[in-house]
């Protein structure tokens, strides 16, 4: 087996140009907290509810992520990136990310492969990895991006476009 030792990530928010915090809750994520098997790839891959208050004003739609820093590559694995929420949808129900979505919504392809959630899937035997669930404000309807860009491109086009950030991260170790 690989040694796959090396120090944790930093946190990737806190490196962004700040914007300002909402809130997030889940029934099925506690914040920092280890994820349920709900959560988890190979157990039952299913997107988690998450709920968003106190948005900033002149927020036009929304962004969803999952980002798993700790991954063992330069650049992370983003889990689930759902765009162009409109602005109105405040709450997402456990396994939202399989069912219909609000019209102009849609998802990219996770870094496994297909458009929609990827649960949790570290290496076996690495370190505990986090994930990031990020709601990101947008102050536009729509992020102006194709279903065929990738999660970086949209990452980086929310950094021009993104008015608040609301984050819950749980973690999970095989």
């Amino acid at each position: 087996m690989v040694d796959l030792s090396r120090p944790q990530t930093p946190d990737p928010y806190p490196l962004l140009p700040a914007v300002a915090a909402f809130d997030v809750v889940s029934d099925d994520i506690d914040d920092g907290r280890p994820l349920d098997d709900a959560q988890v790839a190979d157990k039952g891959n299913t997107s988690p509810h998450l709920r968003w208050t106190n948005v900033p004003e002149g927020t036009k739609s929304f962004t969803v992520t999952c980002f798993d820093p700790d991954a063992p590559t330069p650049s992370g694995f983003w889990h689930w990136v759902l765009v162009d929420l409109p602005a109105d949808v405040r709450e997402l129900p456990s396994g939202a990310a399989s069912a219909p979505l609000p019209a102009g919504a849609f998802h990219l392809r996770n870094d496994g492969g297909e458009a929609g959630f990827m649960g949790a899937a570290p290496p076996q035997g690495d370190q505990p990895h986090r994930y990031f669930f990020v709601v990101h404000a947008v102050g536009a309807d729509s992020l102006g991006i194709a279903p065929d860009a990738s999660p970086a491109v949209a990452s980086f086009t929310l950094a021009f476009t993104t008015l608040g950030r609301a984050i819950l991260h749980g973690t999970y170790r095989h």
